[in-house]
C-alpha cells in the first residue's frame, strides 16, 4: 500500500542566506550615500517605498525619494554613514526588516550653521518578483541631543547631592 500526500514539500529556508544578501546591500547602500548620489541611493528602494526621516517631510515612491535626498545632498556640509547591527527575515523569505545606527551632518535651515545627530532606524525589506530585495519603508529616530540642566533638575538633584556630601562626610571621606 502506498500512502501519497497532498501537501507540498516545504520551501527550503534561506533566511540566514538572505539576511546576509540584505546585510550587503546595506554596506554597498551606506556607502552610495556618501557619493550624495541621490538617483543612486533610491535605487535601493521599491517604486512604492516611503522614508520618514527625522526632521524633514515623509518622502513617498522612489522618485519623491531620490527628489528629496537630491535637495539634502545639496547641502555642502551633508554627509551620512549607516552601519547595520541586525537583519530579521520572516519564515516565508519575502519580508525582513534590518536595524542598525546612523550619524549624519547637515547645515541647519534656521541657524545656518554645521549640525550633526545621531540615531538608530528600522528598514523594511520585500523581496521583489525578479527576486531581488528592496526596502519598502525606511524609518529613522534621532537620539534626543544633551541638553545642560535646567534650573528645575538642578532643584530636584539638590536633595541627592547633600545626601551624597552627608553620607561622605559620616564615612570619613571627604
Amino acid at each position: 500500500m502506498i500512502l501519497a500526500s497532498c501537501e507540498k514539500p516545504a520551501p527550503p529556508d534561506t533566511r540566514e542566506a538572505d539576511a546576509k544578501v540584505i546585510t550587503e546591500l546595506e554596506d554597498g547602500w551606506s556607502k552610495v550615500i556618501g557619493t550624495k548620489d541621490a538617483a543612486k541611493f533610491a535605487s535601493y528602494y521599491a517604486p512604492d517605498a516611503s522614508l520618514y526621516a527625522t526632521g524633514l517631510p515623509a518622502m513617498h515612491g522612489a522618485g519623491g525619494i531620490s527628489k528629496g535626498l537630491k535637495e539634502l545632498m545639496a547641502d555642502p556640509n551633508f554627509s551620512s554613514t549607516f552601519k547595520t547591527s541586525g537583519v530579521h527575515v520572516a519564515k516565508s523569505g519575502d519580508l525582513a526588516y534590518s536595524e542598525g545606527t546612523f550619524a549624519q551632518t547637515a547645515t541647519d535651515p534656521t541657524s545656518k550653521k554645521k549640525v550633526s545627530e545621531k540615531g538608530n532606524y528600522v528598514t523594511c525589506w520585500m523581496k521583489q518578483a525578479d527576486g531581488r530585495w528592496k526596502a519598502v519603508a525606511d524609518i529613522t529616530a534621532a537620539e534626543p541631543a544633551a541638553q545642560p540642566p535646567t534650573a528645575a533638575t538642578k532643584i530636584r538633584e539638590a536633595p541627592i547631592r547633600k545626601k551624597k556630601a552627608a553620607n561622605r562626610k559620616r564615612s570619613g571621606h571627604q
